[in-house]
């Protein structure tokens, strides 16, 4: 037990050396040159690093910006925080061992489907794994169930969320990437087909929608016809820097100098916020340059486990991966996606429902990705309106899961990624009732 913790705590939820190790298997299964294994392995591992890096950077201005949004426009109510959540099952509950041994049973029952079924997608993204679990056994403890029941249930319906989750959006993920080599591993997908249903129905129908690849489709962010003098704005992070650079300091203006200044020194509040807002455009940089030498490694290294243990088996990879095809529709995603959280924060409580404040990570990382989404189904106009309903959406589920954590042992809680939170919320509403009534 005490080696299965270990391999669990210190490999399988490190994700760049999960990601490595599983590069390195692809080579020797390969019969790659032993020079070959451990140069693929080490740049499989320094790409995630890099990506990791650039998402660290990324968090660090975001909660800056979290904190000064919150107090500029002096808005209070619940942040999710899956993280939160996880460590209250595990240290208050006592569900530890629970969460590990259901962490390790996902990862095995999606291998399993991935082997046996025509749905070929393994899931890579170790974290949201872990909160997949964490959700799935504080839902199946809240239905009664204990020890073994308990962990076989939610390896099931974790592995089967892994599973299905890539398949749904393929189709849509090889219209952005071009080719059928990657797949999405991130548990905000429910989100992501909402953002892509609405932008199919706001559609404009005169565009041609047989297209291979999203650069192709003429009414794309990417194709925007900017005059001579904009053109800069072609370049990516400059229309990064176009954007964050007011929306920080108009934001910090509002909060005023004690919350826009903290951890300032003797810098003003305003260069600091400025500041701020180009070490944004910094992880943006460094996370699309972890992502580049990540795919040129685990691609072809994933094609050994393919052909020997999972044929024809596609890696499902964390969402910075798709950012690179499609950088302008990030950005759009990023923006409509928090001008829909804040009208759900504002909205939903006339509906009696929890005040769900706009998480900026969520936002960019989550709201990104759907506006990758909205982008390629509908253009720029199924980006901008899918991006506004699927900031609702992100702001809705969390704020229905509020009541039903409270009924579980978690006070004014909620989580983020919408998956999860579908999972939890399949276990309270249809799960909980049948076993209690059998």
């Amino acid at each position: 037990m005490a080696i299965l913790e270990f391999i669990i705590n210190n490999i399988l939820t490190q994700a760049a050396i999960t990601i490595a190790l599983i590069a390195c298997l692809g080579l020797v299964l390969q019969k790659k040159p032993f020079g070959s294994v451990l140069s693929g392995t080490l740049k499989t591992l320094l790409g995630f690093e890099v990506l990791s890096a650039g998402s660290s950077i990324i968090v660090g201005s975001l909660t800056y910006f979290g904190i000064i949004f919150q107090h500029g426009f002096h808005t209070k109510g619940i942040v999710p925080s899956i993280e939160a959540i996880n460590g209250q099952a595990m240290n208050q509950l006592g569900l530890g061992n629970e969460i590990a041994l259901t962490f390790l049973g996902i990862f095995i029952v999606n291998v399993l489907f991935a082997r046996f079924t025509k749905l070929k997608y393994i899931f890579l993204t170790g974290q949201a794994l872990l909160w997949m679990a964490t959700m799935c056994v504080i839902g199946g403890n809240f239905a009664g169930l204990r020890g073994f029941p308990l962990i076989a249930l939610g390896s099931v319906i974790g592995g089967a969320f892994a599973t299905i989750m890539p398949a749904l959006v393929q189709p849509i993920v090889r219209k952005i990437t071009g080719n059928n080599a990657i797949a999405l591993g991130h548990f905000c997908t429910v989100g992501y087909l909402v953002e892509a249903g609405t932008a199919w129905l706001v559609r404009n129908r005169q565009v041609d929608q047989q297209f291979k690849k999203v650069s192709e489709r003429k009414d794309s962010w990417e194709n925007i016809k900017l005059p001579k003098s904009l053109e800069f704005m072609q370049d990516t992070y400059l229309s990064v820097m176009v954007v964050m650079i007011p929306l920080y300091l108009i934001t910090a203006a509002f909060a005023g100098p004690y919350w826009a200044g903290k951890g300032a020194g003797d810098i003003n509040y305003m260069m600091y916020a400025f500041l701020q807002s180009i070490q944004f455009v910094v992880g943006v940089y460094v996370l699309l340059a972890g992502v580049r030498l990540l795919l040129g490694e685990i691609v072809p290294a994933f094609r050994g486990i393919a052909m020997k243990l999972v044929p024809d088996s596609i890696p499902a990879l964390d969402c910075p991966v798709l950012f690179p095809y499609s950088p302008n529709s990030v950005i759009i995603g990023f923006i409509t996606t928090t001008v829909g959280t804040v009208i759900g924060m504002f909205l939903f409580p006339w509906f009696g429902l929890a005040v769900i404040l706009p998480g900026m990570l969520t936002n960019f990382f989550a709201g990104g990705t759907a506006g990758l989404f909205g982008n390629t189904i509908g253009g720029k106009r199924g980006a901008i309106i899918g991006g506004v309903v699927h900031g609702l959406f992100i702001t809705l589920l969390p704020a229905l899961l509020v009541s039903v954590l409270g009924q579980m042992g978690f006070a004014n809680a909620s989580a983020t990624d919408v998956d999860t939170i579908t999972a939890a919320l399949l276990y309270a509403w249809i799960i909980a009732p049948v076993l209690k009534a059998i």
